[in-house]
């Protein structure tokens, strides 16, 4: 639920809702919207469904789904993806051996990874 929290909150500050506004909107109250965005209380199905609908979103997006949308002629290629998820990105471009390494192979490098954190 770690992105859905960061997306709860980017979205919301993107329709310039505050979070009573958008508690109002799906009967619930301010500290939970908060609670939501923190990630230390999760929404029952039905408050997910009434935020999505509120923020306009997909279900599957809000929950870390990815779209990707691909031209015909293989040109351009967009994806939906939240900020934290981009400033990721753009820090590890300034690694440019770390980031050859993981375009090289992602999972032999993110296996690499994980060994070394446990």
């Amino acid at each position: 639920m770690f992105l859905f929290s960061k997306r709860l909150k980017e979205l919301r500050k993107k329709n310039g809702f505050t979070q009573q506004q958008l508690g109002d909107m799906v009967g619930v109250t301010k500290v939970s919207i908060c609670c939501y965005e923190n990630g230390t209380r999760t929404p029952t199905l039905d408050t997910l469904v009434d935020l999505a609908n509120c923020l306009n979103i997909d279900l599957p997006y809000f929950l870390g789904a990815e779209y990707f949308a691909i031209a015909e002629d293989d040109s351009k290629c967009t994806i939906n993806m939240a900020k934290d998820e981009i400033e990721l990105i753009r820090e590890l471009r300034m690694h440019t051996k770390l980031y050859e390494k993981l375009l090289e192979d992602p999972k032999r490098t993110m296996d690499y990874f994980e060994k070394k954190m446990r």
